[in-house]
């Protein structure tokens, strides 16, 4: 066996995914991006791939990516110490101007220019584009670290109907022109919602949601918000997976349908969550 399908299996493939084709049918799917996924180049291709297939199957793609690890990689070469508090990173004037750079240069035009390639009709725009994210200051201690105060979700809107794919670059700003560094899961959190977004895929570095998070068969494949709530409480939701539940609640009260929490490693992880009964990750839904 070569592992390669024969043409009844793919047909096959193709009619189970017709119910998940016509469900997400011009619906908004917001996916945020970052983390190992970004990295590997291999994954990179194949994640753009996905999206434009998607795309050409009438989904309205929304693209929010980070860009951490790029930003501490020049930030090392620059001879500029990388500072967390919290998870978040301390921003001072130096940092944001390398923030823009990074995210609103180089990362942003780089995944526009891969899902041209791949056949999709993609735009870059950045949370300070026609003040798509508004901020001010989060905490003094972090510097221009923003927290969200308004998203102003017309350049989206107007991309979509356009029949662009968004790629958002998360920065913020304010009306005195300062530029803020924003959390990419807080960011594409308040996007999905102001869009009412059918669904919100978070892209991480691991399965979803463990019970034992040594152990990745005690994957949790469904929540509702008030037992992920329990889980806090618990402790098996803590340390990274926090900031990441947490922008799924905030998502899920603004109206989005649902959130994913899933391993952008996995090859092909976006289809499999959207057209196939098995998904992929932790799905978290409104209380019923």
């Amino acid at each position: 066996m070569n592992g390669a399908l024969s043409n009844a299996e793919r047909a096959e493939v193709l009619t189970q995914a017709l119910p998940y084709i016509r469900q997400y049918n011009n619906k908004i799917v917001v996916i945020k991006y970052g983390g190992n996924a970004m990295i590997n180049e291999e994954l990179k291709l194949q994640v753009m791939q996905d999206i434009v297939l998607l795309w050409l199957i009438g989904v309205k793609v929304v693209l929010v990516h980070g860009g951490g690890p790029e930003m501490n990689d020049l930030m090392s070469r620059l001879g500029k110490k990388s500072e967390f508090v919290g998870g978040l990173r301390v921003t001072d004037r130096e940092t944001v101007d390398i923030a823009e750079m990074v995210l609103a240069g180089k990362i942003n035009k780089t995944l526009v220019n891969l899902l041209q390639v791949h056949g999709g009709n993609a735009m870059g725009i950045s949370g300070m584009d026609g003040r798509l994210i508004e901020a001010d200051f989060k905490d003094e201690k972090l510097g221009y670290v923003g927290k969200i105060t308004k998203i102003n979700i017309a350049p989206i809107m107007d991309l979509l109907e356009k029949g662009y794919i968004p790629v958002v670059s998360t920065l913020g700003c304010d009306a005195k022109g300062n530029v803020y560094n924003i959390n990419g899961d807080t960011a594409a959190a308040y996007i999905a919602g102001a869009l009412k977004a059918e669904n919100m895929i978070m892209m991480t570095d691991i399965a979803g949601i463990l019970r034992d998070r040594y152990d990745p068969s005690t994957l949790i494949s469904s929540l509702t918000v008030t037992e992920a709530e329990h889980l806090y409480d618990t402790g098996v939701i803590n340390g990274g997976m926090i900031p990441k539940v947490d922008s799924c609640i905030k998502a899920i009260g603004m109206g989005v349908g649902q959130c994913i929490i899933m391993d952008g490693c996995v090859p092909h992880s976006i289809l499999m969550e959207l057209l196939t009964d098995e998904g992929a990750g932790t799905m978290l839904t409104a209380d019923t």
